[in-house]
């Protein structure tokens, strides 16, 4: 049987860990490709708040360029975004992988 003090340390767990999820829902990740040409902002992780493309890298003629300067922005702007998500649920759970939590 759980005794008081472990079901306390239970709920003050559970309110850090929404209140990580909610910092992490909320936070901004940014990432630039080209050298800036292209720059990436991501909200949460898993929303593009904003793309934004230099005019000088707007080449009609090298269209796929343009993408994949894209694609690498965005790729690292989540990948930066999880990053961030797994460290501040590190330091709530201890490292410990609790399944349905980022």
């Amino acid at each position: 049987m759980m005794n008081r003090n472990m079901i306390k340390q239970a709920q003050q767990m559970q309110a850090r860990l929404a209140a990580v999820q909610e910092e992490i829902s909320l936070a901004r990740t940014e990432a630039t490709s080209g050298g800036g040409v292209v720059k990436v902002c991501v909200i949460g992780g898993s929303k593009i708040e904003s793309i934004t493309i230099d005019q000088e890298v707007v080449d009609p003629e090298d269209v796929e360029m343009l993408e994949d300067l894209i694609l690498a922005a965005v790729n690292e702007a989540m990948d930066t975004a999880q990053k961030l998500a797994s460290e501040k649920m590190a330091a709530i759970t201890g490292g410990m992988n609790i399944p349905g939590l980022t």
